[in-house]
């Protein structure tokens, strides 16, 4: 191989190794916080195909405005669809289906900061 490729070679693998250095630190705060978050999100996303994404409503769709609430106050709400005290069409069976921890997370995602 000619030195000019060699020498073209080398100067490729620095410039990339540079690269990869300044991605690296950004690299471990973007796994740990990523996983769960995604997680959490997808949880609480479930709730887009009536209420929105993001909670944000349909205007004239008839479906309450969660996004309105707190947290604290959309999971009281949650968890009285889940114990039967709120009637609903669709919640109650919805609620059920759920766990309290996952009903938490869908209300501290979803929930009015």
């Amino acid at each position: 191989m000619p030195l000019f490729h060699v020498q073209q070679l080398i100067k490729i693998s620095f410039i990339c190794l540079g690269f990869l250095g300044l991605a690296l630190p950004s690299a471990p705060s973007f796994a740990q916080t990523s996983a769960g978050n995604i997680n959490n999100r997808s949880l609480a996303a479930t709730c887009a195909n009536c209420h929105g994404t993001d909670a944000v409503t349909v205007p004239n769709s008839g479906m309450p405005e969660i996004g309105r609430l707190n947290s604290e106050e959309m999971l009281s709400k949650l968890k009285a669809y889940k114990s039967g005290a709120q009637q609903g069409t669709i919640m109650p069976q919805l609620a059920k289906g759920y766990t309290d921890e996952q009903l938490t997370t869908i209300a501290s995602v979803l929930g009015k900061k």
